[in-house]
């Protein structure tokens, strides 16, 4: 403690004197701080005392304050003011932490939200964003985006953090009411004849999408079959769509292993094969810069990717065809 201060007069004296110069009255103060006229006098005349220096000119049912007065009031009004400015920052409610995600509408929709579900389950103080757009790739660079998710780390920037998730998987899914209304489907060769699930031409051209297509025809011919030509029962450019048509029962879906986990977990939907086509590129999470430090962000990558390590013997089945992209 400054030496300075331990000889200061009261906080209280201070704040009548604040309330009776507001007033140039200590009738007035005392009808405001509940007390009475002669108990505010009492305090200025002490506070004077202690100071050593007159603050009120008093004059016949009038009250002036003197230069010293003047002086005081500006700093005791300016003190007073920091300090209940620091008392509501002190009981001002903390805003709840709060992770903002980007990505494409499957990858938030079918991959991130069944994480944000299970990690809230335990941190229900955290609160998401997830931002989604097949349309438009410059969420990722939002200054409030904390994490966005991405395929290829080729569009990043020097001093963007990348965590590597997992290969890119594909292979056909159905939900077992279809499997047993159509099936069954031993192998490529029987799904000649299955409701094929397809997405439309447009998904692979759109402004987010930056990685080459994988098509039905893709699968056929890696798993070494020439398939004639077939039509799709449904095509979409918006896969949550064709995947909620395959759990309805409406057809066989090409099943990104990351985006159908859930569903496979919830037994909604199964895969065919065992010898899934693995494409030759991977998925990342970036982490933006100003996020790098946020202790909740990197709590929620840790859980990531701790999910991502209990299950990865089972997305990284043996024997997978790799698909090189043209």
């Amino acid at each position: 403690m400054s030496a300075k201060r331990r000889y200061l007069p009261s906080l209280g004296s201070f704040a009548t004197f604040e309330v009776a110069a507001k007033h140039l009255s200590f009738t007035l103060a005392g009808n405001e701080l509940n007390v009475t006229q002669a108990a505010i006098s009492q305090q200025i005349r002490g506070l004077e005392k202690s100071l050593g220096v007159t603050l009120f000119v008093r004059r016949y049912n009038s009250l002036e304050l003197t230069p010293f007065g003047q002086q005081l009031l500006s700093a005791v009004s300016g003190g007073l003011d920091i300090i209940c400015d620091a008392i509501n920052g002190i009981n001002a409610p903390v805003d709840p932490p709060v992770i903002t995600c980007s990505g494409t509408n499957a990858a938030i929709a079918c991959w991130l939200k069944p994480f944000v579900e299970e990690f809230r389950a335990e941190r229900p103080d955290v609160r998401f964003v997830l931002l989604a757009s097949d349309e438009d790739d410059t969420l990722r660079n939002f200054d409030e985006v904390d994490l966005s998710y991405i395929c290829g780390n080729e569009r990043c920037e020097v001093g963007e953090y990348l965590y590597y998730l997992f290969p890119d998987i594909v292979q056909p899914a159905c939900s077992p009411a279809y499997m047993a209304r159509r099936g069954p489907f031993p192998d490529a060769r029987s799904l000649g004849r299955a409701d094929l699930l397809d997405l439309h031409r447009k998904h692979w051209t759109s402004d987010a999408i930056g990685w080459h297509a994988v098509t039905w025809h893709d699968w056929f011919r890696q798993s070494g079959i020439n398939v004639p030509q077939f039509s799709p029962v449904m095509v979409s450019n918006n896969y949550p769509l064709l995947l909620d048509a395959a759990v309805k029962g409406q057809g066989v879906v090409l099943g990104w292993s990351h985006l159908i986990r859930s569903l496979v977990d919830e037994g909604a939907l199964r895969v065919l094969f065992d010898a899934p086509l693995r494409v030759d590129r991977g998925y990342y999470m970036k982490v933006n810069r100003a996020s790098q430090d946020k202790p909740h962000v990197q709590e929620f990558i840790d859980f990531v990717l701790t999910s991502l390590a209990a299950s990865e013997q089972e997305r990284q089945a043996p024997g997978a065809i790799t698909w090189q992209e043209p």
